[in-house]
């Protein structure tokens, strides 16, 4: 057998997010940053990764970096014995930061195994779905879509997850929308960049927050979330004109009310006040926010906004409107 490689995007939500949980509707990025999984031939199962070298024993969760490997596994139906590989993990996504990082790594994973068993995921819907339902069910984290969709896709998404806010309870929940824009954007430079704040948090912790309150009914979350996804909407016509004052308007708008429903963060609140200082006409989170995270922020004049911000920040990037999707 050939070793076989898979490798995923991380992501940055432009505007929309986090409505993916609510049935809302999200366009999002992929980011210059890819999580990668390699599966060669063993005498039996090990994991890898740059810091360590295991042999286990079980495929139950133990709560260190191999959990995700023992979730795919598990969520594919393996068994230790059924297993005789070696399964390496690495990733240029910054932990916790924002950007997707586990569903991109959990996204690699999952596509390895499924060429090891030559099985076809047919769709990258269907890959998405399929690895969303491993992060929930065997890792138990409370989480949307847009993540998996990206890391299955890439490239630059509007993605409408309408009908979709039970998260998979409903048995004929329909699969997402996806309608690629970067085709659209040929030859534009994207005036959009991220800034990392060089804090973690974990999503989940601020996802079950928002979740709780809006299945509990409260009025300012139920009306806040699907006001977020229809900013998404709009902003597909501001992007595809290149209307970028209205793009950043409706940027600010989705930040608004995620800070206020409190899920935005002082570091990241930070980062958006003095990019917003400092010439930029729009910034918000790029995912969930919380105690760390990434703001992503556009601004017609970089030479005077990015010196300001990289004083606050630990990494800026652009976007890769045209990166690959799980391959």
């Amino acid at each position: 057998m050939r070793p076989i490689q898979c490798s995923a995007p991380g992501r940055a939500g432009i505007i929309g997010n986090p409505s993916d949980m609510y049935g809302g509707t999200v366009i999002a990025c992929a980011v210059p940053l890819r999580a990668r999984c390699t599966l060669e031939p063993a005498t039996r199962l090990t994991f890898q990764s740059r810091e360590r070298l295991i042999t286990p024993d079980t495929l139950e969760l133990q709560g260190d970096e191999f959990d995700i490997c023992r979730a795919a596994l598990q969520g594919l139906g393996f068994t230790i014995e059924s297993a005789p590989f070696a399964l390496r993990i690495e990733t240029d996504i910054p932990a916790q930061a924002g950007l997707a990082g586990s569903s991109a790594l959990l996204t690699a994973i999952v596509a390895c195994l499924l060429r090891y068993r030559n099985t076809a995921w047919h769709t990258p819907h269907m890959l998405a779905e399929r690895v969303r339902r491993i992060e929930a069910h065997q890792l138990k984290v409370v989480c949307g879509y847009q993540d998996f969709y990206m890391a299955a896709f890439g490239g630059l998404n509007l993605m409408d997850f309408r009908d979709k806010e039970l998260l998979g309870k409903d048995p004929t929940e329909p699969m997402a929308s996806v309608e690629p824009l970067q085709g659209y954007l040929q030859g534009v430079a994207l005036p959009l960049w991220l800034a990392t704040t060089g804090g973690k948090r974990f999503s989940g912790t601020v996802h079950t927050n928002l979740r709780a309150r809006w299945e509990s009914g409260e009025a300012a979350v139920v009306e806040g979330m699907a006001r977020v996804g229809r900013l998404a909407r709009e902003a597909k016509t501001a992007l595809l004109t290149r209307d970028w004052k209205q793009l950043a308007y409706l940027m600010n708008e989705n930040y608004a009310i995620v800070r206020e429903l409190g899920g935005s963060g002082e570091m990241l609140d930070r980062l958006v006040q003095v990019s917003l200082q400092n010439g930029a006409l729009g910034a918000k989170l790029a995912g969930a926010g919380g105690a760390g995270g990434t703001v992503i922020l556009l601004t017609l004049h970089p030479e005077r906004t990015l010196p300001a911000v990289r004083e606050v920040a630990e990494r800026i990037m652009p976007l890769a409107p045209h990166a690959p999707g799980a391959a």
